[in-house]
């Protein structure tokens, strides 16, 4: 059909047109006219038939996928069906055998029935819990086979493959949030979680089946055995009763033994889930205990802070006590030193004042002196007419001509009394201080160490020797 409707029409609207190109060609060289409208309304004409065909065929491939995804759905349904069936169907193995005993063989089909409604009653919650499970899916059926092929490009032993996963379904999903792909990734672990069990189900319903057929077959060999080894010998019915006694109880014990290995399972699984939920608890009380431990030890640092500061403050309480006592006592000291230099001082003074005042009464007597000898050699002016008609000194100092610089003696505001150059000199510290200096070695552990054991020449007074540093 594709070939027939698509194809065909457009080899043949190529042949047409090479042909009418050639035609065109060979009727151009006589100059005539050729008319293009025909060819263009063909030529659209196959367009509207070629999108016609596609729009055909695409929703035919609609079609085929729906009817597709509708076969997938009918055979996993049927197939759920035919294991169901299964299940409840009776072996043909054991209706064909024969038993001389019919309560035996009744009894036997009876524990079949009853084993089998077990695996049917799992099975059955099994597929609810699927469909619940199903039913909470936060993705579409497409979206979901999306989910599943990026997961499978991404290998179970890859580092931080959850994060790489996640971080590319929210590219191909945007409208979605983290949480509803964190949820759906939960139900799809749950969804796989619960049909893996499903599956080890039946496969443990079809090994238990499969042993209890050959068991039940055993058994019902056995049976026939013994009622034709009893029909030919003949014996008592007591030893009759006895084998059906044994008989039953040995299928009363596999029984128990396939309720036992139910039970097994299913606290197995129990024991699993609350291995996982025991870890969940543990990891939470370790690290409320890990917190619980770390602000312990931050209180016993702050304690130990705490208590080493009290430690300072009282030892700085006392220290500053031993310190105000001690200033009293060498302000006692100071106050003692300061009256006594003062009246030192007083009485440098009285002397220096008695000084002054002699030495006033000795200048006044020396200019007394000095004025009676310059009356007796008085001099008297000669007759000078130059000398009057030049400038006076005062004219000459006016005009500023000859003038000498005025020299003036810079002395001190007050009297020092102090070292003078010659006596800082002598000492012999500074000159070994500079001696060493010269020769570079100021700053070595020698000079550091002979420095302070070199003594000056005069030994200070007793009464100027400083107390301050030997508190």
């Amino acid at each position: 059909m594709y070939l027939k409707d698509v194809i065909d029409p457009i080899h043949q609207l190529r042949a047409d047109l090479k042909y009418r190109q050639h035609h065109t060609l060979q009727h151009s060289r006589h100059h005539m006219e050729f008319n293009s409208g025909p060819v263009l309304k063909e030529v659209d004409f196959v367009k509207k038939q070629l999108k016609a065909v596609f729009a055909s065929l695409g929703r035919e491939q609609q079609k085929i996928e729906n009817d597709f995804s509708d076969c997938s759905v009918k055979i996993i349904s049927y197939s759920l069906e035919e294991k169901t069936n299964l299940l409840s169907e009776l072996p043909t193995e054991l209706e064909t055998l024969e038993c001389p005993y019919p309560e035996l063989k009744s009894s036997i089909l009876n524990e079949f029935c009853n084993f089998t409604e077990k695996y049917q009653k799992k099975l059955h919650d099994f597929d609810l819990q699927l469909e619940n499970i199903y039913r909470n899916f936060q993705l579409s059926e497409e979206d979901h086979w999306i989910y599943q092929a990026v997961l499978d490009q991404y290998p179970g032993d890859l580092v931080g493959r959850r994060t790489l996963y996640l971080d590319m379904l929210q590219r191909y999903f945007p409208h979605k949030s983290r949480h509803d792909l964190v949820q759906h990734e939960k139900y799809c672990d749950q969804y796989h979680f619960a049909r893996e069990q499903r599956r080890i189900l039946i496969e443990n319903w079809s090994k238990n089946r499969k042993d209890f057929i050959q068991k039940a077959a055993l058994t019902l060999l056995e049976a026939s055995a013994t009622y034709e080894m009893e029909s030919t010998l003949a014996k008592d019915r007591k030893k009759q009763q006895e084998l059906c006694a044994d008989l039953k109880a040995k299928v009363f014990q596999w029984r128990a033994h396939q309720e036992e290995v139910a039970r097994l399972e299913m606290e197995i699984s129990a024991r699993r889930r609350e291995k996982e939920e025991e870890k969940e608890k543990l990891w939470r009380k370790k690290e409320l205990l890990k917190r619980e431990e770390k602000k312990k030890k931050i209180r016993k640092y702050w304690a130990m802070k705490e208590q080493k500061w009290q430690e300072m403050e009282m030892r700085d309480l006392q220290r500053l006590e031993e310190l105000k006592k001690l200033m009293a006592e060498q302000s006692v000291k100071d106050r003692e030193r300061v009256q006594y230099r003062q009246a030192l001082l007083e009485k440098r003074l009285m002397e220096k004042k008695e000084v002054a005042l002699q030495e006033a009464h000795e200048e006044e007597e020396r200019e007394r002196r000095l004025e009676a000898l310059r009356k007796q050699v008085a001099v008297v002016a000669q007759f000078d007419p130059v000398r009057m008609m030049s400038d006076t000194i005062a004219s000459k100092a006016k005009m500023g001509t000859d003038m000498e610089e005025e020299f003036i003696l810079q002395k001190p505001l007050f009297t020092l009394h102090t070292y003078n150059e010659r006596q800082i000199i002598s000492d012999p510290r500074l000159r070994f201080e500079l001696a060493l200096r010269e020769a570079g070695l100021h700053k070595t552990l020698y000079a550091k160490g002979i420095l302070p054991k070199i003594s000056p020449q005069k030994p200070p007074r007793k009464d100027m020797e400083s107390t301050v540093f030997k508190i």
